[in-house]
């Protein structure tokens, strides 16, 4: 067995090695932002920048560095950049973008961008709530290897406790990919969320693949914000802007935060938006080999309005659902937990035609949470099972035709559950107000 000093010496020569590899031919090197800038906007160049770090602390616009050139490739290796959150304040001339906050904005076409480690400095809030790292929205994007750390959101530590945008929220997000783009791929990239926002998110594009990506967040159990004797919550009395049930968390009725609750102190992993502004609706997305941890939510395709594939992804300890599907969505050998939410939740009354083979995570020892999965619509064909049946507390139960869990934002509509074919290989009790369901296997 290696030594875990050789192991991190090892660890150390790969990642040397995969700085040095070998610029390619006829590429342009360059050792500056201001020289990044000026290929950004050039056609068919093959460009890479000196591995080391650098600082973003300028910009003329609020897209801070445009790639408006097709065919380009971006060879980032070995590149920190230091993202100055001072950025995202000013007030920077109309310039006939979109109105939001990003720092990198991949505007043109067939553009591999790789290598890049970005984080953020200064810790200050953004002037609004749609701040965002990357931003995608040309066609044939490739976004490899990427690392993002997120920082610079308002109020940090409480979640969705005080909302999800607007009023006092703002947010940070960590990659966006958008309308009008077809055929984006993220590949190996990683975020990891120390700001309100989500990581992942699909807002108008059209056949996006998201694969090997992985997100991590963090947890506060309320209890911790309970204890505070300053800050934004104790200030408020510590009352939520929400009544009854925020995001995955029971609040009082007047909005009091209760005591044994977990929260996400940011949203979603990976999350697919119905559509973008104009009514362009988000297409068919295929999710696979992801992990996230420690979200709001940690795969929701449920939103989407196509039927989105998910396949060997693994969720755990997400506080509103593991996975949120909807109409025709299908999930192929995935796993989760159901420490603080439900593994699986399909919550929306019109949804049909889903698929599931969902394996349950180890649920002992969460919090505030009795429930292996929700499902309500028609016509879905699932599968739950478990490598252990200890796994699985007994108290815990699948609810068919449900309010509870994620499904609270559905109150306004009956519950339904027709024609679910459900094998349950889980020790969870089965409950429906329809119609007996067998016993577990």
């Amino acid at each position: 067995m290696k030594s875990p000093f050789g192991f991190l010496l090892g660890l150390a020569s790969a990642l040397l090695a995969r700085s040095a590899e070998p610029v390619a031919e006829g590429a342009v090197v360059i050792d500056s932002i201001d020289a990044l800038r000026l290929y950004a906007s050039q056609d068919r160049v093959q460009v890479r920048l000196k591995p080391g770090t650098y600082r973003l602390d300028a910009a003329t616009s609020q897209h801070f560095i445009r790639f408006t050139g097709h065919d380009s490739h971006f060879d980032l290796r070995g590149v920190k950049l230091l993202i100055d959150t001072k950025l995202f304040q000013p007030r920077y001339p109309r310039d006939g973008t979109d109105s939001f906050y990003c720092a990198l904005d991949l505007v043109g076409d067939c553009i591999v961008f790789e290598g890049l480690t970005t984080e953020n400095y200064g810790d200050l809030p953004g002037r609004q709530s749609r701040n965002k790292i990357i931003n995608i929205t040309g066609s044939g994007v490739v976004l490899r290897d990427i690392d993002i750390t997120t920082s610079g959101s308002s109020p940090w530590g409480y979640g969705s406790l005080y909302g999800i945008s607007g009023g006092e929220v703002r947010k940070m997000n960590g990659i966006r990919i958008g309308h009008p783009a077809v055929g984006v791929r993220l590949q190996n990239c990683r975020v990891h969320m120390r700001a309100m926002g989500h990581a992942i998110f699909v807002q108008g594009a059209v056949d996006t693949v998201i694969e090997d990506c992985h997100v991590d967040g963090l947890l506060r159990p309320t209890n911790e914000i309970l204890a505070e004797r300053s800050g934004f919550a104790f200030a408020r009395g510590f009352k939520s802007t929400g009544r009854n049930y925020v995001e995955g968390v029971v609040v009082g009725p007047r909005g009091e935060i209760l005591p044994d609750e977990m929260i996400a102190l940011s949203e979603d992993g990976i999350r697919l938006y119905p559509e973008a502004r104009g009514d362009h609706p988000t297409g068919a997305t295929t999710i696979r080999h992801c992990t996230v941890r420690q979200m709001r939510r940690g795969i929701c395709t449920g939103l989407g309005r196509a039927a989105d594939t998910v396949i060997n992804c693994e969720v755990r300890d997400c506080v509103a659902a593991g996975f949120n599907i909807g109409k025709g969505d299908v999930l192929e050998n995935c796993r989760a937990d159901a420490n603080y939410a439900e593994a699986l939740s399909c919550p929306y009354m019109n949804s049909h035609g889903a698929k599931v083979d969902l394996e349950i995570l180890d649920s002992r020892g969460g919090l505030a949470n009795n429930l292996v999965a929700t499902l309500n619509g028609r016509n879905h064909v699932v599968r739950l099972h478990t490598a252990r049946p200890e796994f699985v507390p007994p108290a815990m139960g699948i609810e068919l035709g449900t309010h509870r869990g994620y499904a609270f934002y559905q109150a306004e509509d009956a519950p339904v559950a027709k024609d679910i074919a459900l094998t349950n290989d889980t020790p969870a009790a089965v409950r429906s107000r329809f119609a007996p369901i067998p016993a577990a296997r």
